[in-house]
Protein backbone atom coordinates (compact mmCIF):
# COMPACT_ATOMS: atom_id res chain seq x y z
CA UNK A 1 0.00 0.00 0.00
CA UNK A 2 1.61 3.28 -1.10
CA UNK A 3 -1.35 5.52 -0.24
CA UNK A 4 -4.29 5.60 2.16
CA UNK A 5 -7.45 7.57 1.43
CA UNK A 6 -8.67 9.66 4.35
CA UNK A 7 -12.24 10.69 5.07
CA UNK A 8 -11.16 14.35 5.09
CA UNK A 9 -8.30 16.60 6.18
CA UNK A 10 -8.11 18.74 9.33
CA UNK A 11 -11.78 19.66 8.88
CA UNK A 12 -14.72 17.93 7.12
CA UNK A 13 -14.72 20.49 4.29
CA UNK A 14 -11.07 19.73 3.37
CA UNK A 15 -11.39 17.07 0.69
CA UNK A 16 -9.88 15.11 -0.94
CA UNK A 17 -7.38 13.88 1.62
CA UNK A 18 -4.82 11.09 1.70
CA UNK A 19 -1.41 10.04 2.95
CA UNK A 20 1.01 8.61 0.41
CA UNK A 21 4.67 8.05 -0.42
CA UNK A 22 5.77 10.56 -3.04
CA UNK A 23 8.35 8.16 -4.46
CA UNK A 24 5.75 5.45 -4.97
CA UNK A 25 7.18 3.16 -2.29
CA UNK A 26 5.13 1.31 0.32
CA UNK A 27 3.77 3.20 3.33
CA UNK A 28 5.62 2.16 6.52
CA UNK A 29 2.32 1.47 8.27
CA UNK A 30 -0.45 -1.11 8.22
CA UNK A 31 -3.99 -0.24 9.31
CA UNK A 32 -5.12 -3.14 11.50
CA UNK A 33 -8.46 -1.64 12.54
CA UNK A 34 -10.58 1.47 12.10
CA UNK A 35 -10.04 4.34 9.70
CA UNK A 36 -7.52 6.86 11.09
CA UNK A 37 -7.93 10.47 10.02
CA UNK A 38 -5.58 13.26 8.98
CA UNK A 39 -4.94 14.56 12.51
CA UNK A 40 -4.73 10.98 13.83
CA UNK A 41 -1.81 10.31 11.49
CA UNK A 42 -0.09 13.58 12.40
CA UNK A 43 -0.31 12.59 16.07
CA UNK A 44 0.73 9.01 15.32
CA UNK A 45 3.86 9.84 13.32
CA UNK A 46 5.02 12.61 15.67
CA UNK A 47 4.30 10.46 18.71
CA UNK A 48 6.09 7.41 17.37
CA UNK A 49 9.23 9.43 16.65
CA UNK A 50 9.13 10.68 20.23
CA UNK A 51 8.84 7.25 21.86
CA UNK A 52 11.36 5.70 19.49
CA UNK A 53 13.93 8.31 20.52
CA UNK A 54 13.06 7.97 24.22
CA UNK A 55 13.64 4.22 24.02
CA UNK A 56 16.96 4.72 22.21
CA UNK A 57 18.11 7.36 24.72
CA UNK A 58 17.11 5.59 27.94
CA UNK A 59 16.88 1.89 27.04
CA UNK A 60 13.40 1.81 28.62
CA UNK A 61 10.02 1.22 26.94
CA UNK A 62 8.33 4.54 26.23
CA UNK A 63 4.83 5.86 25.62
CA UNK A 64 3.23 9.16 24.77
CA UNK A 65 -0.30 10.52 24.76
CA UNK A 66 -0.80 12.98 21.87
CA UNK A 67 -3.51 15.57 21.26
CA UNK A 68 -3.56 17.98 18.32
CA UNK A 69 0.04 17.38 17.28
CA UNK A 70 1.58 17.94 20.72
CA UNK A 71 2.09 15.49 23.58
CA UNK A 72 -0.12 15.76 26.65
CA UNK A 73 2.26 13.36 28.38
CA UNK A 74 5.33 11.23 27.72
CA UNK A 75 7.11 8.70 29.92
CA UNK A 76 9.40 5.71 30.21
CA UNK A 77 8.58 2.43 31.90
CA UNK A 78 9.53 2.91 35.54
CA UNK A 79 7.41 1.23 38.25
CA UNK A 80 4.40 3.06 39.68
CA UNK A 81 3.92 3.85 43.35
CA UNK A 82 0.57 3.04 44.95
CA UNK A 83 -0.27 6.76 44.95
CA UNK A 84 0.47 7.10 41.24
CA UNK A 85 -1.65 4.04 40.51
CA UNK A 86 -4.52 5.69 42.33
CA UNK A 87 -4.32 9.08 40.61
CA UNK A 88 -3.90 7.39 37.21
CA UNK A 89 -6.99 5.19 37.82
CA UNK A 90 -4.99 1.97 37.44
CA UNK A 91 -7.46 -0.77 38.33
CA UNK A 92 -6.18 -3.72 40.38
CA UNK A 93 -8.03 -6.07 38.03
CA UNK A 94 -5.41 -5.34 35.34
CA UNK A 95 -2.91 -7.39 37.33
CA UNK A 96 0.85 -7.00 37.12
CA UNK A 97 1.92 -4.00 35.06
CA UNK A 98 4.62 -4.44 32.44
CA UNK A 99 7.22 -1.67 32.00
CA UNK A 100 5.37 -0.60 28.83
CA UNK A 101 2.08 -0.43 30.72
CA UNK A 102 3.76 1.70 33.39
CA UNK A 103 5.03 4.03 30.67
CA UNK A 104 1.54 4.48 29.22
CA UNK A 105 -0.10 4.94 32.63
CA UNK A 106 2.40 7.71 33.34
CA UNK A 107 2.01 9.33 29.92
CA UNK A 108 -1.77 9.26 30.12
CA UNK A 109 -1.94 10.25 33.78
CA UNK A 110 0.26 13.34 33.80
CA UNK A 111 -2.46 15.58 32.37
CA UNK A 112 -5.61 13.48 32.21
CA UNK A 113 -7.86 16.28 31.02
CA UNK A 114 -5.64 17.02 28.03
CA UNK A 115 -5.21 13.29 27.32
CA UNK A 116 -8.96 12.72 26.99
CA UNK A 117 -9.47 11.34 23.46
CA UNK A 118 -5.74 10.94 22.85
CA UNK A 119 -3.75 9.14 20.18
CA UNK A 120 -1.27 6.73 21.76
CA UNK A 121 2.24 5.91 20.60
CA UNK A 122 4.26 3.00 22.01
CA UNK A 123 7.92 2.20 21.48
CA UNK A 124 7.42 -1.57 21.90
CA UNK A 125 4.97 -4.30 20.95
CA UNK A 126 1.71 -3.62 22.77
CA UNK A 127 1.21 -6.26 25.46
CA UNK A 128 -1.96 -7.36 27.25
CA UNK A 129 -1.37 -5.25 30.37
CA UNK A 130 -1.01 -2.09 28.29
CA UNK A 131 -4.07 -2.95 26.20
CA UNK A 132 -6.12 -3.46 29.37
CA UNK A 133 -5.13 0.02 30.56
CA UNK A 134 -6.08 1.54 27.22
CA UNK A 135 -9.35 -0.40 27.18
CA UNK A 136 -10.75 1.75 30.00
CA UNK A 137 -9.65 5.13 28.60
CA UNK A 138 -11.33 7.42 26.06
CA UNK A 139 -8.86 7.31 23.17
CA UNK A 140 -8.96 7.74 19.37
CA UNK A 141 -6.27 5.26 18.45
CA UNK A 142 -2.81 3.80 18.80
CA UNK A 143 0.40 3.26 16.84
CA UNK A 144 3.00 0.64 17.82
CA UNK A 145 5.53 -1.65 16.12
CA UNK A 146 3.33 -4.64 16.86
CA UNK A 147 0.60 -6.16 19.04
CA UNK A 148 0.27 -9.38 21.00
CA UNK A 149 -2.72 -11.36 19.73
CA UNK A 150 -4.79 -10.95 22.88
CA UNK A 151 -3.86 -7.27 23.15
CA UNK A 152 -5.02 -6.69 19.58
CA UNK A 153 -8.39 -8.29 20.29
CA UNK A 154 -8.85 -6.14 23.41
CA UNK A 155 -8.11 -2.98 21.43
CA UNK A 156 -10.36 -3.99 18.52
CA UNK A 157 -13.28 -4.12 20.95
CA UNK A 158 -13.02 -0.37 21.70
CA UNK A 159 -15.35 2.20 20.14
CA UNK A 160 -17.79 -0.49 18.96
CA UNK A 161 -15.05 -2.09 16.89
CA UNK A 162 -13.93 1.15 15.24
CA UNK A 163 -10.84 1.91 17.33
CA UNK A 164 -7.93 3.04 15.15
CA UNK A 165 -5.00 0.62 15.33
CA UNK A 166 -1.84 1.27 13.32
CA UNK A 167 1.18 -0.99 13.05
CA UNK A 168 4.40 0.75 12.02
CA UNK A 169 7.54 -0.82 10.59
CA UNK A 170 10.21 -0.15 13.27
CA UNK A 171 12.97 -0.41 10.65
CA UNK A 172 11.50 2.40 8.53
CA UNK A 173 13.89 5.30 7.96
CA UNK A 174 12.50 8.47 6.36
CA UNK A 175 14.27 10.50 3.69
CA UNK A 176 16.76 13.08 5.02
CA UNK A 177 14.83 15.95 3.39
CA UNK A 178 11.25 16.71 4.41
CA UNK A 179 8.73 18.93 2.61
CA UNK A 180 5.32 20.46 3.23
CA UNK A 181 3.12 22.99 1.50
CA UNK A 182 1.63 26.17 2.95
CA UNK A 183 -0.58 28.35 0.77
CA UNK A 184 0.57 26.48 -2.29
CA UNK A 185 4.25 27.10 -1.55
CA UNK A 186 6.52 24.12 -0.88
CA UNK A 187 8.82 24.31 2.14
CA UNK A 188 11.87 22.06 2.33
CA UNK A 189 14.29 21.36 5.16
CA UNK A 190 16.58 18.67 6.49
CA UNK A 191 14.95 16.41 9.04
CA UNK A 192 15.81 17.18 12.65
CA UNK A 193 18.03 14.17 13.30
CA UNK A 194 19.76 15.79 16.29
CA UNK A 195 20.48 13.14 18.92
CA UNK A 196 19.54 13.99 22.49
CA UNK A 197 21.53 12.06 25.09
CA UNK A 198 23.42 12.49 28.34
CA UNK A 199 26.43 14.08 26.62
CA UNK A 200 24.22 17.07 25.77
CA UNK A 201 23.99 17.91 29.49
CA UNK A 202 27.72 18.40 30.06
CA UNK A 203 27.90 22.21 29.93
CA UNK A 204 26.65 23.17 33.39
CA UNK A 205 26.89 26.95 33.68
CA UNK A 206 25.65 27.50 37.25
CA UNK A 207 27.43 27.36 40.59
CA UNK A 208 25.46 24.22 41.44
CA UNK A 209 26.81 21.60 39.04
CA UNK A 210 25.28 18.52 40.65
CA UNK A 211 22.79 16.77 38.35
CA UNK A 212 21.71 13.36 39.61
CA UNK A 213 21.38 10.38 37.29
CA UNK A 214 17.59 10.41 37.63
CA UNK A 215 17.59 14.13 36.83
CA UNK A 216 19.61 13.45 33.68
CA UNK A 217 17.00 10.92 32.57
CA UNK A 218 14.24 13.42 33.32
CA UNK A 219 16.02 16.19 31.38
CA UNK A 220 16.44 13.86 28.40
CA UNK A 221 12.72 13.02 28.59
CA UNK A 222 11.88 16.73 28.71
CA UNK A 223 14.09 17.61 25.73
CA UNK A 224 12.95 14.72 23.52
CA UNK A 225 9.35 15.59 24.38
CA UNK A 226 9.99 19.19 23.35
CA UNK A 227 11.48 18.06 20.05
CA UNK A 228 7.97 16.95 19.03
CA UNK A 229 5.92 19.64 20.80
CA UNK A 230 4.55 22.68 18.95
CA UNK A 231 6.75 25.65 19.88
CA UNK A 232 7.21 27.71 21.97
CA UNK A 233 7.28 25.01 24.61
CA UNK A 234 8.73 23.96 27.94
CA UNK A 235 8.42 20.63 29.73
CA UNK A 236 8.59 19.78 33.44
CA UNK A 237 9.62 16.18 34.18
CA UNK A 238 10.09 14.04 37.26
CA UNK A 239 10.55 10.36 38.02
CA UNK A 240 10.68 9.20 34.42
CA UNK A 241 7.79 11.19 32.98
CA UNK A 242 6.67 14.59 31.78
CA UNK A 243 4.46 16.15 34.46
CA UNK A 244 3.64 19.44 32.72
CA UNK A 245 3.92 20.51 29.08
CA UNK A 246 3.31 24.06 27.86
CA UNK A 247 2.90 23.95 24.09
CA UNK A 248 2.42 26.49 21.34
CA UNK A 249 2.64 29.71 23.34
CA UNK A 250 3.94 32.92 21.80
CA UNK A 251 5.67 33.98 25.04
CA UNK A 252 8.11 31.75 26.92
CA UNK A 253 6.91 32.91 30.33
CA UNK A 254 3.41 31.80 29.34
CA UNK A 255 4.83 28.37 28.41
CA UNK A 256 6.52 28.20 31.78
CA UNK A 257 3.38 29.23 33.64
CA UNK A 258 1.11 26.87 31.70
CA UNK A 259 3.40 23.86 32.10
CA UNK A 260 4.06 24.80 35.73
CA UNK A 261 0.35 24.89 36.53
CA UNK A 262 -0.03 21.41 34.99
CA UNK A 263 2.92 20.13 37.03
CA UNK A 264 1.34 21.64 40.15
CA UNK A 265 -1.97 19.91 39.39
CA UNK A 266 -0.16 16.60 38.92
CA UNK A 267 1.33 16.91 42.40
CA UNK A 268 -1.82 18.29 44.05
CA UNK A 269 -3.70 15.19 42.86
CA UNK A 270 -1.45 13.21 45.20
CA UNK A 271 -2.56 15.12 48.31
CA UNK A 272 -4.46 12.98 50.86
CA UNK A 273 -7.48 15.30 50.64
CA UNK A 274 -7.75 14.68 46.91
CA UNK A 275 -7.08 10.95 47.21
CA UNK A 276 -9.93 10.61 49.70
CA UNK A 277 -12.59 12.60 47.82
CA UNK A 278 -15.97 10.81 48.37
CA UNK A 279 -17.02 10.12 44.77
CA UNK A 280 -20.35 8.49 44.04
CA UNK A 281 -19.92 4.98 42.61
CA UNK A 282 -21.56 5.77 39.27
CA UNK A 283 -19.31 8.74 38.46
CA UNK A 284 -17.03 7.97 35.53
CA UNK A 285 -13.34 8.77 35.13
CA UNK A 286 -13.80 11.88 33.00
CA UNK A 287 -16.25 13.41 35.50
CA UNK A 288 -13.90 12.52 38.34
CA UNK A 289 -10.98 14.17 36.56
CA UNK A 290 -13.06 17.30 35.97
CA UNK A 291 -14.20 17.38 39.59
CA UNK A 292 -10.64 17.00 40.85
CA UNK A 293 -9.49 19.80 38.56
CA UNK A 294 -12.19 22.03 40.03
CA UNK A 295 -11.40 20.94 43.59
CA UNK A 296 -7.73 21.89 43.35
CA UNK A 297 -8.51 25.06 41.37
CA UNK A 298 -8.89 28.61 42.60
CA UNK A 299 -12.69 28.75 42.14
CA UNK A 300 -13.75 25.64 44.03
CA UNK A 301 -15.31 27.64 46.87
CA UNK A 302 -17.81 28.98 44.33
CA UNK A 303 -18.55 25.45 43.11
CA UNK A 304 -19.17 24.28 46.68
CA UNK A 305 -21.48 27.22 47.26
CA UNK A 306 -23.43 26.44 44.07
CA UNK A 307 -24.05 22.86 45.23
CA UNK A 308 -22.31 21.24 42.25
CA UNK A 309 -20.65 18.85 44.71
CA UNK A 310 -23.96 17.05 45.19
CA UNK A 311 -23.79 15.64 41.64
CA UNK A 312 -20.47 13.83 42.05
CA UNK A 313 -19.82 13.41 45.79
CA UNK A 314 -21.64 11.44 48.49
CA UNK A 315 -20.99 14.30 50.90
CA UNK A 316 -19.61 17.81 50.81
CA UNK A 317 -15.80 17.57 50.60
CA UNK A 318 -13.57 19.42 52.97
CA UNK A 319 -12.25 22.69 51.58
CA UNK A 320 -8.68 22.56 50.23
CA UNK A 321 -7.37 26.00 51.20
CA UNK A 322 -4.86 28.07 49.28
CA UNK A 323 -2.44 27.83 52.19
CA UNK A 324 -2.75 24.04 52.34
CA UNK A 325 -2.12 23.76 48.61
CA UNK A 326 0.98 25.95 48.79
CA UNK A 327 2.35 23.94 51.72
CA UNK A 328 1.80 20.71 49.77
CA UNK A 329 3.41 22.07 46.59
CA UNK A 330 6.49 23.03 48.61
CA UNK A 331 7.07 19.29 49.07
CA UNK A 332 7.49 18.77 45.33
CA UNK A 333 11.25 18.87 44.77
CA UNK A 334 13.91 17.67 42.30
CA UNK A 335 11.83 18.56 39.24
CA UNK A 336 13.62 18.86 35.88
CA UNK A 337 12.75 21.46 33.27
CA UNK A 338 13.60 21.60 29.57
CA UNK A 339 13.05 24.51 27.22
CA UNK A 340 13.07 24.36 23.42
CA UNK A 341 14.76 27.79 23.20
CA UNK A 342 16.61 30.14 25.53
CA UNK A 343 15.02 31.82 28.52
CA UNK A 344 15.05 35.57 27.84
CA UNK A 345 14.45 36.64 31.45
CA UNK A 346 14.95 35.35 34.98
CA UNK A 347 11.20 35.44 35.62
CA UNK A 348 10.94 32.02 33.96
CA UNK A 349 13.35 30.62 36.54
CA UNK A 350 11.41 32.13 39.42
CA UNK A 351 8.17 30.59 38.13
CA UNK A 352 9.84 27.21 37.60
CA UNK A 353 11.26 27.33 41.13
CA UNK A 354 7.71 27.63 42.54
CA UNK A 355 6.97 24.21 40.99
CA UNK A 356 9.97 22.49 42.54
CA UNK A 357 12.44 22.81 39.65
CA UNK A 358 16.02 22.00 40.62
CA UNK A 359 17.49 21.12 37.20
CA UNK A 360 17.21 22.97 33.89
CA UNK A 361 18.37 22.26 30.34
CA UNK A 362 18.04 25.00 27.74
CA UNK A 363 19.99 26.10 24.65
CA UNK A 364 21.39 29.34 26.08
CA UNK A 365 22.31 32.25 23.84
CA UNK A 366 20.18 35.05 25.24
CA UNK A 367 21.72 38.51 25.74
CA UNK A 368 20.44 38.10 29.32
CA UNK A 369 22.03 34.73 29.99
CA UNK A 370 23.92 36.30 32.91
CA UNK A 371 20.64 37.34 34.54
CA UNK A 372 19.14 33.87 34.04
CA UNK A 373 22.25 32.19 35.48
CA UNK A 374 22.23 34.61 38.43
CA UNK A 375 18.60 33.74 39.17
CA UNK A 376 19.44 30.03 39.07
CA UNK A 377 22.34 30.59 41.45
CA UNK A 378 20.05 32.45 43.85
CA UNK A 379 17.71 29.44 43.87
CA UNK A 380 20.51 26.82 43.89
CA UNK A 381 19.31 25.41 40.55
CA UNK A 382 21.71 23.47 38.32
CA UNK A 383 21.36 24.60 34.71
CA UNK A 384 23.11 23.35 31.60
CA UNK A 385 23.31 24.97 28.17
CA UNK A 386 22.73 22.48 25.38
CA UNK A 387 23.53 24.88 22.54
CA UNK A 388 20.70 23.38 20.45
CA UNK A 389 17.30 24.91 19.76
CA UNK A 390 14.41 22.42 19.39
CA UNK A 391 11.65 24.32 17.59
CA UNK A 392 8.95 22.17 16.02
CA UNK A 393 6.19 23.41 13.69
Amino acid sequence: MNEFQLKYGCNPNQKPSRIFMADGSELPVEILNGRPGYINFLDAFNGYQLVKELKEATGLPAATSFKHVSPAGAAVGLPLTDVLKKIYWVDESIGELSPLACAYARARGADRMSSFGDFISLSDVCDVATAKLIQHEVSDGIIAPGYEDEALEILKSKKKGNYNIIKIDPSYKPEPIERKQVYGVTFEQGRNEFVINEELLGNVVTENKEISQQAKIDLIIALITLKYTQSNSVCYAKGGQAIGIGAGQQSRIHCTRLAGSKADNWFLRQNPKVLSLPFKENIGRADRDNAIDLYIGEDYMDVLADGEWERVFTEKPEVFTKEEKRAWLDKNTDVALGSDAFFPFGDNIERAYKSGVKYIAQPGGSIRDDNVIETCNKRNIAMCFTGMRLFHH
